[in-house]
């Protein structure tokens, strides 16, 4: 029951929706538009008027009507109609729509439901046709005729050409198909050489247009086939004049033609054109060609007594013809330069190549002579070529010589050329402005002098030299004080210009300057390279860009450089930061050097150029660098120091070495009396301290307290005694003590004052036991010592070993 509940509204609404949409096509509502259709933004009226006894389910309650434009709710005003009947009018003040539909609505259960519709469309009447015209075709003898729509007047238009004989009336003679403006009368509606008045009718809605009336005979609009061209060529006795034969097409010899000629040469900007050739088939003349020249010509025809509207042929195919030539004429343009060399004079001659109407035919080359050609002599030829320009030596006293051109006809009367000195005055200023892409204007000041001409010379500037034999023209005008270059005129590229005045006898010393037709940025910046860097200084250099890179003028050199605080360690570097940008600095162009000062030691920085000409910038490639951390001067300071102090102790070391002295002082010499030669020898008595002697089978080191060594007097024998020592008192003993460790028994040897100087140790093996030793010492100055016991019982004594005398006596000083 609850679905069924639920799904009773849904079907009522369904029900009274096809109940409104029967009511509604059965007559529910009307909706009346007054017009339907009216003038692009003008009042719209509309009605709507509701039967509530044929729209079932609005029997009962109010209806209240609602308009809707396509989707757009509009307000209007009800009132209730006779019959029970309720009734809305709505005003549309502007209607800017030029189609919409106009909805009447009625309310139901809170929906809004389309009871009635009206189609309402706006425009503009339509608009006149503009330039008809009309040809006739001989094949068909259809009038084909086209015209040019109006503006749109967004309203359904119907159009229609028609036409109309002398005395009969207007019929429609065709209508175009597919929204085209051209359509084809039959030839059934036609009268042929009889006036016909033709027009184009556009109707809608809103009002009819039509198109200026066309009176015309259809035969005079006819188009006729274009004629041939047979033959042409040149008239004996006037080369500058040419005859034409030409054949009409076929089916036009009866009529009378009206005809035209158009010829030109390939250098020709446009074509030449001869009107008012009138007749049948036959020939024409014509005059005023050049002589040598190729041309090209071109015929069409109509009918002689057509109107002013009336079509020409298409033109004829083209027939090219080459005039007669001619000996070229007047004075050629010559320019030159001339050194002195061995006595003999060098000239390099330049000359213009003829104008076409001087030329008279294709110039077969140029001829340089030191004199003019006489009747019957042709003097020698110094240079014969096809090109414009001539190198040859002549002697140094020549000042003139001439040139000619010549081809198949003739030789051209000589030009002479004067070979002046260039000592001239030079003009005050000289100064070139881009006149184009591919063109230079040049602007001087005339001098005081007067001048006869002047001579303009520009070369492209390039890495590997390269001369132009054409980049120059003579200017004639004596007053001119601009001249414009175009020849090998290219833009981005630098060109120097020279200037020579021409005065009477004599050539002024030229003027020069440079400049582009055309600036962009440079192709690349310059490649930096480090040439010096210090703690807080790096200079940098670059070499220039080539002239073909340069792309213009380089107005300055720009240096950015970016800083990273960092610290250099184990070899590498820890940066702290991002970059910082540091201000940049601009550089002459004529600078190839810049040193960047303030910079902190230790630090990385990239740093990169940037090349500018007045057109536009190019950044060159970075360069990474990192400052020291100390200047130039200190490290050679350090390095001073180092090898100062290096330098001090190799002199202190090798004054060791060689000053004993000093050596004994600072590492004095300690005799080690085990080495010494004490253990050899004994004194002949040792006083009041016997010996402990070990027993014979058991050998040890024997405690000895105190060895008493008697030192004798230089010279004297052992064994042979003075006299007057015996008496004299022995010298004190100084004590040698060898302090031993803590318990251990404490040696000495008491040594006389001057004794073994220079003595020598006694000679290995060892003495036997109770064997004197007196007298083996090997020339010892001094008495001996003996041993009173066998030399078994010292061992000790027979290891110890006395150094030399200076260490002796070293040790006595001690």
């Amino acid at each position: 029951m609850a679905r069924r509940g639920a799904g009773t509204p849904f079907l009522r609404q369904l029900s009274l929706l096809l109940l409104l949409h029967l009511g509604g096509t059965l007559g529910c509502a009307s909706v009346t538009v007054s017009p339907p259709i009216v003038p692009l933004g003008s009042a719209v009226r509309a009605s709507c008027t509701v039967q509530r006894e044929l729209c079932h389910g609005l029997e009962q309650g109010r209806v209240r009507i609602s308009w809707m434009l396509d989707n757009k709710l509009v307000a209007g005003s009800q009132r209730q109609g006779p019959g029970g009947t309720e009734v809305s009018n709505l005003t549309l003040p502007r209607f800017n729509h030029t189609q919409a539909r106009l909805f009447c609505c009625v309310e139901w259960n809170g929906t809004r439901q389309r009871v009635g519709m009206a189609e309402i469309r706006a425009g503009y009447p339509p608009a006149k046709p503009l330039n008809l015209s009309c040809v006739l075709n001989l094949g068909d003898y259809g009038l084909t005729c086209q015209w040019q729509q109006g503006t749109d007047s967004h309203l359904p238009t119907s159009v229609v050409l028609k036409c109309t004989g002398s005395r009969a009336q207007a019929v429609t003679g065709c209508t175009p198909r597919g929204g085209h403006s051209h359509c084809t009368v039959p030839r059934r509606l036609l009268q042929l050489y009889r006036q016909m008045e033709i027009w184009v009718s556009a109707t809608n809605a809103l009002g009819t247009a039509e198109s200026e009336h066309l009176c015309i005979d259809p035969m005079d609009v006819a188009k006729l086939d274009p004629p041939t061209l047979q033959s042409i060529q040149s008239i004996p006795f006037q080369t500058d004049c040419i005859a034409l034969a030409w054949d009409v097409a076929w089916g036009t010899e009866h009529m009378e033609l009206q005809c035209e000629l158009r010829y030109r040469a390939p250098e020709d900007p446009a074509w030449a054109l001869v009107t008012g050739i009138i007749g049948q088939a036959g020939t024409a003349q014509r005059c005023g060609f050049l002589f040598g020249t190729q041309y090209r010509f071109q015929m069409r025809c109509r009918r002689s007594s057509a109107s002013p509207l009336a079509s020409w042929s298409e033109w004829s195919p083209s027939r090219n013809y080459t005039t007669h030539e001619k000996a070229p004429t007047g004075k050629l343009d010559a320019w030159w330069g001339s050194q002195p060399a061995g006595g003999r004079l060098e000239v390099q001659l330049r000359w213009k190549a003829p104008r076409q109407q001087e030329a008279n035919g294709r110039v077969l080359g140029y001829r340089v002579t030191l004199s003019p050609r006489r009747r019957g002599r042709d003097p020698p030829t110094i240079c014969n070529t096809t090109h414009t320009q001539c190198n040859f030596s002549v002697p140094a006293a020549t000042r003139r010589v001439y040139l000619s051109a010549y081809n198949a006809a003739g030789e051209s009367a000589p030009t002479e050329v004067i070979l002046l000195e260039r000592t001239g005055q030079p003009l005050a200023g000289l100064r070139a402005v881009p006149g184009g892409e591919r063109s230079l204007w040049v602007h001087w000041e005339a001098p005081l002098a007067p001048v006869v001409a002047y001579v303009l010379e520009w070369q492209r500037v390039a890495a590997e030299p390269g001369h132009c034999s054409a980049c120059w023209q003579m200017e004639r005008d004596r007053a001119a004080t601009t001249a414009l270059i175009q020849d090998g005129i290219e833009p981005f590229q630098r060109y120097n210009i020279s200037l020579y005045p021409l005065y009477e006898g004599t050539v002024g010393v030229p003027v020069h300057t440079t400049a582009y037709s055309q600036q962009k940025a440079p192709s690349h910046a310059p490649k930096l390279h480090l040439k010096r860097i210090s703690k807080s200084e790096a200079e940098l250099c670059w070499e220039p860009l080539p002239v073909e890179m340069q792309n213009g003028f380089i107005t300055s050199y720009t240096i950015f450089w970016a800083s990273s605080i960092t610290n250099v360690a184990s070899g590498g570097i820890l940066p702290h930061q991002e970059p910082r940008v540091s201000p940049d600095a601009t550089v002459n162009p004529s600078l190839s050097s810049f040193a960047i000062r303030g910079l902190k030691p230790s630090t990385l920085y990239k740093v990169h150029i940037m090349a500018s000409t007045a057109a536009g910038s190019t950044n060159g490639t970075s360069l990474t660098l990192v400052t020291t951390v100390l200047d130039d001067s200190e490290i050679q300071f350090l390095f001073l120091s180092l090898g100062l102090v290096f330098v001090g102790l190799m002199v202190l070391l090798i004054c060791f070495q060689k000053n004993e002295r000093m050596k004994e002082q600072l590492w004095p010499s300690v005799p080690d009396p085990a080495n010494s030669s004490l253990g050899k020898w004994v004194p002949a008595a040792v006083p009041q301290e016997p010996l402990q002697l070990l027993a014979a089978r058991e050998p040890g080191p024997a405690a000895i307290s105190t060895v008493t060594v008697l030192e004798g007097e230089p010279g004297k024998q052992p064994g042979k005694e003075p006299p007057a020592l015996a008496a004299a008192p022995p010298a004190l003993p100084r004590p040698y003590v060898r302090q031993e460790g803590p318990g251990e028994p404490v040696q000495y040897a008491r040594v006389g004052g001057a004794g073994y100087r220079g003595q020598r140790l006694l000679p290995e093996p060892a003495p036997r036991f109770y064997e004197n030793l007196r007298g083996r010492g090997d020339g010892g100055g001094g008495d001996w010592g003996f041993l009173e016991e066998p030399p078994a019982t010292f061992p000790l004594l027979q290891g110890l070993r006395i150094g030399g005398a200076e260490e002796l006596h070293e040790c006595r000083a001690d």
